[in-house]
């Protein structure tokens, strides 16, 4: 006999359940054994609802009309992106057991787990990494002047005044058609160095027309080492800097399971 799923208040019961059960053992949804359960409906709750909790899209912010340039000028890159982040299994990426006071034995989210999947996730879309070379001097005219002008320029202009090329890059996560984006699930001063080193030098560059950067909400943040970036945080921050700080169209996107 083909198997029904089950009306709404069976599930809303049967969830209710398990959260009374995994208040009772502390022990997260996932590890609360399904056999307490009828096994069809049990199996069912499993697959739908626990271990298939896909990454979405919670707030975004638009930083000098990032989001307005992607929907006008790369509206199927910008539903790329969205689709990108949607098809993550968020619930797998909890690898991480915490040793940390409170959160002890907690199985937490890996941010090694989400770069993975997010990267593996964008270069299947052919999204690439892509690196920005040139060479530093600490001569604000010598710098203006080299700026725009291909690296072996920059390193002769440098010799031709006696300054010691020293070389350097930066490097994003992923780009393409001039958008770069970064997935950024680590230490606060992380995101500042994306936000205004990182896009700001591949915007001047020409190599992007818009920066995106990807960090978790507050809640998902909660359920992951201390220490790390979050959305509600970073918009803060980058809201205390001015309207026009950094000069670089930007789109923070805030995701959680």
């Amino acid at each position: 006999m083909a198997f029904t799923p089950p009306h709404f208040s069976q599930i809303y019961g049967s969830l209710t359940s398990l959260v009374f059960l995994g208040m009772i053992y502390k022990k997260p949804l996932e590890y609360i054994n399904l056999k307490v359960f009828p096994s069809k409906l049990g199996k069912y709750l499993n697959k739908t609802y626990l271990n298939s909790v896909i990454m979405r899209i919670v707030e975004t912010y638009s930083h000098l009309n990032g989001l307005e340039f992607l929907m006008v000028r790369k509206p199927e890159l910008y539903q790329e992106i969205i689709n990108t982040i949607k098809s993550i299994n968020a619930e797998q990426l909890r690898t991480k057991i915490s040793k940390e006071g409170r959160k002890n034995g907690m199985s937490l989210f890996s941010p090694i787990a989400i770069n993975k999947a997010l990267k593996e996730a964008f270069a299947k879309n052919n999204w690439n990494e892509s690196r920005y070379s040139y060479y530093v001097t600490t001569d604000r005219k010598i710098m203006t002047k080299i700026m725009d002008m291909p690296l072996e320029q920059q390193k002769q202009v440098l010799i031709e005044n006696n300054k010691e090329p020293i070389y350097s890059y930066n490097q994003t996560d992923f780009v393409k058609d001039k958008v770069a984006v970064e997935v950024q699930f680590g230490k606060y001063s992380f995101v500042a160095y994306d936000l205004f080193v990182k896009h700001m030098m591949f915007f001047t560059g020409g190599v992007i027309d818009v920066g995106i950067e990807i960090l978790p909400m507050k809640e998902m943040q909660k359920e992951m080492s201390s220490g790390i970036a979050y959305f509600e945080g970073e918009v803060y921050n980058l809201l205390r800097q001015g309207r026009g700080s950094p000069p670089v169209p930007l789109l923070i996107i805030g995701v959680a399971p």
